[in-house]
Order: structure tokens, then sequence, then C-alpha cells
């Protein structure tokens, strides 16, 4: 055989798939689950990237056309229904508004703690729908990592015993065994990178839109504040 021949073959030898064919069982169930995981969290990174996105872009006009409108009640009706983040705080507060007073005595103090609670709520549920899937992110970044080192480990165990079986420490003895091993956990981290890199990047993002939708119902509050001056 010439050497470029051979270099060829151990090159065959090291691909990812001649790796994972070499495998044994164990290690070969931690590559596929670390290669599920990954598909998993490119999936929810494209998802939650474009859902973010979309809502962050409707919501900035929708707090736009909002504060330009004179007629509350006329904009609830055409546009309070929409399913977005603002939109439900903005119903939230409306509703609270109404039935605060809906009376003849109204209770002024009452009413802004009431408006303020329903509001901020709506805040903290329209977040948790926006968050809701990252905490597999977060897993998905801390786990992987020794998921691929658990097979690294399981396979350099199986060299060692295959370095005893055979009684010869050569190189071509221990190297397909080691680089399935260092296979796992280069799986491991593929799958995990890009998870801590999204859970980050997107906690950040659904941070900055909770802080705008704060400051969107702390205006709104302010306004209805304003209203109950001239109730009774």
């Amino acid at each position: 055989m010439s050497v470029s021949g051979g270099a060829a073959g151990a090159a065959e030898m090291m691909s990812p798939i001649a790796l994972f064919m070499q495998a044994d069982i164990v290690v070969k169930a931690v590559m596929i689950g670390l290669v599920l995981a990954s598909i998993w969290t490119w999936a929810i990174i494209i998802g939650h990237a474009l859902r973010i996105k979309r809502a962050a872009r409707e919501n900035e006009r929708f707090e736009r056309e909002f504060w330009k409108a004179d007629d509350i009640d006329g904009f609830y009706d055409t546009r309070g229904q929409e399913d977005l983040p603002a939109a439900k705080v903005f119903s939230a507060g409306l509703t609270e508004w109404r039935r605060s007073t809906a009376g003849k005595a109204v209770d002024k103090e009452g009413t802004r703690s009431r408006l303020a609670m329903s509001m901020h709520s709506a805040v903290t549920e329209q977040v948790d729908r926006l968050a809701e899937r990252l905490n597999i992110l977060a897993t998905i970044g801390s786990v992987a990592p020794f998921v691929g080192l658990f097979g690294t480990v399981w396979g350099i165990m199986r060299s060692f015993s295959d370095i005893a079986g055979a009684n010869n420490t050569s190189l071509a003895v221990v190297a397909p065994g080691i680089a399935e091993a260092l296979f796992a956990t280069a799986l491991g981290l593929f799958a995990a990178i890009p998870a801590v890199i999204a859970y980050n990047r997107m906690s950040y993002g659904i941070n900055r839109m909770e802080a705008r939708l704060i400051r969107f119902a702390d205006g709104f509050h302010g306004t209805l504040s304003r209203e109950l001056e001239f109730e009774g």
C-alpha cells in the first residue's frame, strides 16, 4: 500500500461517520442524544429569534399608534384584542379601569393600585410567554458538555480495555477508541456552545422588551391616573 493510500484510509477511519460506527452502544447513544439536542437547540433558536424580533417590531408599532390615538376606547375596539404583549398590557389596564370606575363612588387610590397590579401582572405573563423554552437552552448548555465528557470517559475506558486484551500499546490499537471518545466531547461542545450564546442573547432581548413593556404600562397608568382627577 502506498503512503497516500494509507493516509486516505486513516482519514476515512477518522471521519465522523466512521467514528460513530466504530463506537460501542453506550458512546453511540451519547452521540445520538447530543445530535438530537443540537437539532432541538437550533429549532428553539430559530423559532424564538423570529418570535422575539416580530414581537418587538409589532409592539413598537402598537405603542406608536396608541400614543397618537385620541380615543382610548375606540383604539381598544380596533386594536385591543391583538395577540401582542403591549396589547395584552393595554387590555388588562383598560379592563381594570372600567371595572373600578363603573360604580358611583370611585376609590381613586384603590383604582390606581389595582391598575398598577393588573398591568404589571400582564407584563410578567407576557414575558413568561416569550421566555418559554429558554430554560431548555440553559439546560442543554450546562448538561451537554458533561454528557459528552461521559462518552469520552467511557470510550477511553474501552480503549484501555482493548490495550489490555491485545497486549499492545501501539497507537494503531488505542487511536480509534480515543478518537471516538474525543468526538463525543466535541459533539457535547457543539450542542452546548450555541445553546449558551443563544440563551444569553435572547435573555437580553427579553429583558429589553420587559423594560419597554413596564415603561408602556407606567405611561398608561399615568394617563388613567390623570383621568381619575376628573372622576366624581
